[in-house]
């Protein structure tokens, strides 16, 4: 029986989970491999009677979902210098009233954006508009939004848009708090039980550590499912996604990913963690 995983299709996590997909990692479960995007799984995972075992989902998500699902401690994507950027056709503009387009509304991009306007825009944005990632960019330079959240590899191909970076949200998170910035996480059913969900966790750690070992043996499956992206784009999106928080969370991430969910809902983002929330398994 394998067990079915929804994750994207982006280099971090084919990275990731390229040994335990091709059954390379021993003793592992044999998986069912769903590529969604991460604000489809999100959708999977809030709507409860997801038919998937285990999610790559945005850390944001967790207030809706942790009633049936557990945090894995390691397989998803926290670190430093990799937030989420604020692009603008002019350098400096001043967001107040203007018209943002984002994502997603569930994403920790979202709430990191959210967070550091709440403390840079007194004013206030304007309109929050959400739209397909991939059109962020080009409806910034084409003048249809004011400004655009945009995540991932746009971090190094934004200047192709001729756009500029007006904040970075991870540079705005790490100052404030000193934390890493969480991104991505992974999510199973608590109805497997402790045991299984501890084999998850033991089988995501052993896959990543695999890719580590042996990075060219991960690299046909990232080049397949990279949707056309430059080959040195897809090594500086593994780079800075995959990194020792995807091989444990550990007392720094653990303390990073409350963190955002708790200055969140003192903001009415999302809903307040109970105090185990977090435990696994």
């Amino acid at each position: 029986m394998k067990l079915k995983i929804a994750y994207s299709p982006c280099p971090n996590d084919t990275f990731v989970f390229d040994a335990w997909a091709h059954e390379r990692v021993p003793g592992a479960p044999r998986l069912d491999v769903t590529f969604a995007d991460i604000d489809v799984t999100n959708g999977w995972a809030e709507h409860g009677d997801s038919a998937y075992d285990v999610l790559k989902v945005s850390y944001a998500v967790l207030p809706w979902v942790l009633d049936e699902y557990a945090l894995l401690p390691c397989g998803g994507a926290l670190g430093r210098g990799c937030g989420p950027l604020v692009l603008t056709r002019e350098p400096g503009v001043d967001l107040t009233g203007r018209t943002i387009a984002v994502p997603s509304e569930r994403s920790t991009a979202y709430l990191l954006f959210r967070l550091w306007a709440a403390d840079v825009v007194p004013g206030g944005v304007g309109n929050v508009v959400v739209m397909p990632f991939h059109e962020i960019m080009p409806a910034v330079r084409d003048g249809k939004v004011d400004a655009g959240l945009v995540i991932h590899e746009a971090r190094f191909t934004y200047q192709d848009y001729g756009l500029h970076c007006l904040a970075d949200m991870g540079e705005h998170w790490e100052d404030t708090t000193g934390l890493p910035i969480p991104l991505g996480a992974i999510i199973a059913k608590r109805s497997l039980g402790a045991e299984t969900l501890q084999l998850l966790a033991d089988s995501a750690r052993a896959s990543v550590r695999m890719a580590w070992d042996d990075p060219e043996a991960s690299r046909p499956y990232v080049v397949e499912h990279a949707q056309e992206m430059d080959p040195k784009v897809a090594d500086q999106h593994i780079g800075l996604y995959v990194n020792e928080f995807t091989a444990d969370l550990g007392e720094h991430g653990y303390a990073a990913v409350r963190g955002l969910l708790t200055r969140a809902a003192a903001e009415g983002l999302v809903p307040p963690l109970g105090p185990d929330a977090l435990h696994f398994p």
